[in-house]
């Protein structure tokens, strides 16, 4: 064996202990990642605006920012006059974003922090929490947890957190295309002679496998089947770790037109609620677009139908062990015998799907909107 020069302390071997048990730590430790979510112009900017149009949520006030990766959120407190920010990231990024801090003579105003949430010891609690911890589909990643833990631990009694709350939205769709691609995923696995080889016993497993991935990216408004939408608020200043883990979507739209619904299309919107003004970021087909798109839960069965019909259902999300949820969708159509559909998708095996090119954002620069008022802010 030859003999080896002493091998330097290695990055990844130094912080591997922090990317056991969280595949999002190596993700999220990547620069490339980090510009992905900061070059989301509508994600990033409308943040920002929310902490300009509540200066007085900020002002010489203690702020703990859960996530803070490149650290961009902690420096909008300060740009929002905030005395001092506590930034918690759990990945190492934190040596980027120490860097940031330093680099822009922000040391004595924000703190970068290594460790998880729910263990780190900061110094005193805070007026303000913020956060990015939204994954497609909102829940996605599991993130929320995190957020709700540092409000449990460290938000002042009155406190604020931006973002506030959130809500996800739900829509039938018909969408042709995207279903016989789905399906012809699988006609490989029809092959009864692959090489001597019959393959097709695996057949009904692959389309279990290609129908079970929530498919991710842009749709046009168009191939919605309803105005209906069914909704499912949570609110950041009380839900619960229980209520995260575990919960139900019921749904009931009207159909607007005759088609074949192919599953239930989701997005959400979220509030940043302040003293001085409420801030809306929109994810949704009508929205300019962002980095999360929207979600479509397909249904393994498609059901036909009828303008002035009610579609109806459920989708129950439980929390899984890959940080994220496997969600059951149930629908069916109020006649008689009423027909229903069942599929079990789990989110963390997501398809992108980009045939889409996005039209329905007409401001690809466009900034999220203030309630009440909906010019770009």
């Amino acid at each position: 064996m030859s003999s080896l020069p002493p091998t330097p302390p290695s990055t990844t071997d130094t912080n591997s202990q922090e990317e056991e048990g969280n595949i999002f730590s190596k993700y999220y430790s990547q620069l490339s990642h980090q510009q992905n979510m900061l070059t989301d112009h509508v994600r990033t900017k409308t943040y920002q605006q929310s902490f300009f149009k509540n200066t007085l949520d900020f002002q010489g006030k203690d702020c703990l920012d859960v996530g803070t990766g490149s650290g961009i959120l902690a420096f909008f407190c300060v740009q929002a006059g905030a005395k001092e920010v506590w930034g918690v990231e759990m990945s190492r990024i934190t040596i980027a974003a120490k860097k940031l801090v330093q680099s822009n003579n922000l040391s004595s105003k924000i703190h970068i922090v290594k460790g998880k949430m729910e263990e780190v010891e900061l110094p005193k609690k805070v007026d303000v929490i913020v956060s990015e911890p939204l994954g497609f589909l909102l829940v996605h990643e599991r993130m929320l947890e995190s957020y709700i833990t540092g409000r449990d631990r460290y938000l002042k009694p009155g406190g604020k957190m931006f973002p506030s709350n959130s809500t996800i939205y739900t829509a039938p769709f018909t969408d042709d295309n995207l279903y016989m691609e789905t399906v012809s995923k699988s006609d490989f696995w029809c092959n009864s002679d692959f090489m001597g080889v019959d393959l097709s016993a695996l057949h009904e497993t692959s389309m279990e496998e290609a129908f079970g991935q929530p498919v991710v990216g842009y749709f046009h408004p168009d191939i919605l089947l309803s105005e209906d939408r069914g909704t499912h608020f949570v609110d950041f200043m009380t839900v619960t770790h229980e209520a995260l883990k575990n919960f139900e979507i019921d749904f009931s739209h009207s159909i607007t037109k005759t088609a074949v619904c192919h599953g239930i299309a989701c997005w959400f919107d979220c509030d940043f609620s302040g003293s001085q003004e409420t801030v809306v970021l929109k994810t949704g087909p009508e929205a300019p677009g962002t980095h999360w798109y929207q979600c479509r839960l397909m249904f393994r069965e498609p059901l036909a139908v009828n303008k002035g019909q009610t579609l109806n259902g459920t989708l129950t999300f439980r929390a899984n062990d890959s940080f994220s949820y496997d969600v059951n969708v149930k629908a069916g159509i109020d006649c008689s015998p009423r027909i229903e559909t069942e599929n079990m998708v789990f989110l963390q095996d997501q398809h992108y799907h980009y045939l889409y090119a996005e039209e329905s954002a007409v401001d690809a620069q466009g900034q999220g909107h203030v309630r009440g008022n909906e010019g770009q802010v």
